[in-house]
C-alpha cells in the first residue's frame, strides 16, 4: 500500500459549498448573506455577546457569588485492576512509579494526590505510598499481604499577589 492508494471512507468528506456560482444554484448573487448590512460585508463579523449597541446582558446583570474552582484539589483515581496491569517487578507504588509507567500524565505541580479505589482484586503484595485510599481497597491490599502508607502530597501551586497574579516567590516560612 502506498500513500496514493489510501482513500477516505465514503461520505466522510463533504464537498464544500460553492458560493457565487449562478442564481440557480441557490448560492449565487449574495452568496447566502442576504442584502446589505454589516453581516453581508467582508470582515463584518460581530463579536460574541454584542447586542447592537444595547448594553449586553453580561454587563446588565449584577455579579454576585464566589467560585471555589481556584481551590479545587486535583486528585487522580486509580482502581486496583489498573495497578494489576503494571509489570510484575513493580512492588512499590507511588506517584513517581505511576508516572514512569505512563498512568499519570501532565505536570506534577497540578496533581494534588492519588486515590486508590477498590475495583478489581489485589493479587500481589504492594507497598503503596499514596495520599488517599478507600477503606475497601485498603482491606483488599492488606489481605493480599501489602501495606499502605498515607502520604499527602504537598504541592505549592504558586503564590498570588494582591492583584491575583501568580508570582514565583516562595511562601515565607513561619518562625518557630
Amino acid at each position: 500500500m502506498r500513500l496514493h492508494d489510501i482513500k477516505s471512507n465514503p461520505k466522510s468528506r463533504h464537498r464544500r459549498k460553492r458560493l457565487g456560482c449562478g442564481e440557480s444554484s441557490g448560492h449565487g448573487k449574495t452568496s447566502g448573506k442576504g442584502h446589505k448590512g454589516q453581516k453581508a460585508r467582508s470582515g463584518g463579523s460581530i463579536r460574541l455577546g454584542f447586542e447592537g449597541g444595547q448594553m449586553p446582558i453580561y454587563r446588565r446583570l449584577p455579579k454576585r457569588g464566589f467560585n471555589n474552582a481556584a481551590f479545587k484539589k486535583n486528585i487522580l483515581a486509580f482502581n486496583i485492576d489498573q495497578l494489576e496491569a503494571l509489570p510484575e517487578g513493580v512492588t512499590e507504588i507511588s506517584v513517581d512509579v505511576l508516572r514512569e509507567h505512563g498512568l499519570v500524565k501532565g505536570q506534577a505541580r497540578f496533581i494534588d494526590g492519588v486515590k486508590i479505589l477498590s475495583v478489581g482484586d489485589a493479587k500481589r503484595a504492594w507497598k503503596l505510598n499514596v495520599s488517599h485510599i478507600s477503606a475497601a481497597a485498603k482491606e483488599k491490599i492488606e489481605k493480599a499481604g501489602g501495606s499502605v502508607t498515607l502520604n499527602p502530597l504537598k504541592t505549592v501551586r504558586g503564590v498570588t499577589d494582591k492583584k491575583g497574579k501568580l508570582s514565583k516567590k516562595a511562601p515565607k516560612a513561619e518562625k518557630a
